[in-house]
């Protein structure tokens, strides 16, 4: 048997210290939504008491309607919110990445602030604005009636989209825009088939971040939303004020699952980044 050679001086993961810190990270992060999971399945309505195996919950959720339609809410207003996101904050990073003008440091630094701003400053905000200089119609059909919430939301999320979109941008070989240029592509046309494609794992990153910080909001989402519009997040608070039931578990495991294949699916699109930028193996 061959004896395992000691782990070298830059070969971190082979130490166990790293290891037990790496596990130890790992159960930290995981473990409240494992438990979670799992005691969705209890079937009692005390979250500390096992009782048994049940998809009664699960049963009980799917049959909500009031729950059924918050989660609609919740996604429509993420949808919603992503499309819009990725694209102001692709053409605002395009912006500062590629041009000089008077105002750009200040511009850059105003992009910063709804990303450093503690929320529930926002969410104030956005109640005054909503109150005072854009009320919001009561009483609009849906999807008009998510309206204002969708707009608090583009304006947290599309600047996370920018700063995404600006690092990917900063490994651009301009060279390739002048060769483009060189053999006759207009100002839509490079962008089309030069910027766009070295953009693309960016804008998958950035609507995948914009869709999970809309989904999963609470606190602006408190603030602006109306009699007539309730969030899942907002709905689950409003389960929770009383008792954490195996209800509420379920409903929480269904977010939690729907975001995991999400995930997968966008990280699936983005496909490996090297590729995408030209540098990948040809077959």
């Amino acid at each position: 048997m061959t004896r395992k050679s000691p782990p070298g001086p830059l070969e971190y993961l082979r130490r166990w210290q790293m290891q037990a810190w790496l596990a130890a990270v790992g159960v930290f992060l995981y473990a409240p939504l494992i438990a979670l999971m799992a005691f969705s399945f209890n079937d009692s309505r005390r979250n500390i008491v096992w009782k048994g195996f049940t998809l009664k919950y699960y049963d009980k959720a799917f049959n909500d309607s009031s729950l059924i339609e918050a989660f609609v809410n919740s996604l429509t207003i993420a949808a919603l919110c992503t499309v819009l996101s990725v694209a102001l904050g692709a053409m605002v990073a395009l912006v500062l990445w590629r041009f000089r003008f008077p105002g750009k440091t200040v511009l850059d630094g105003a992009l910063a602030l709804p990303i450093v701003v503690p929320e529930i400053c926002m969410g104030v905000a956005m109640l005054v604005f909503f109150a005072k200089v854009l009320p919001w119609p009561v009483g609009l059909p849906w999807p008009l009636n998510l309206g204002a919430i969708t707009i608090a939301h583009v304006s947290f999320s599309f600047p996370f989209v920018a700063v995404v979109v600006r690092a990917r941008m900063a490994s651009f070989n301009r060279e390739m825009e002048e060769a483009a240029r060189d053999l006759g592509a207009g100002e839509w046309r490079t962008i089309r088939d030069v910027i766009l494609p070295h953009m693309a794992p960016s804008l998958v990153a950035g609507a995948l971040l914009a869709f999970t910080l809309s989904l999963d909001d609470f606190v602006i989402t408190f603030f602006t939303a109306g009699p007539d519009t309730v969030t899942f997040p907002v709905k689950v608070y409003s389960m929770v004020r009383f008792s954490v039931t195996p209800e509420v578990n379920a409903a929480s495991t269904i977010l939690i699952v729907l975001t995991v294949i999400l995930t997968a699916v966008a990280l699936k699109l983005q496909g490996d980044p090297a590729g995408v930028a030209g540098h990948g193996d040809k077959a």
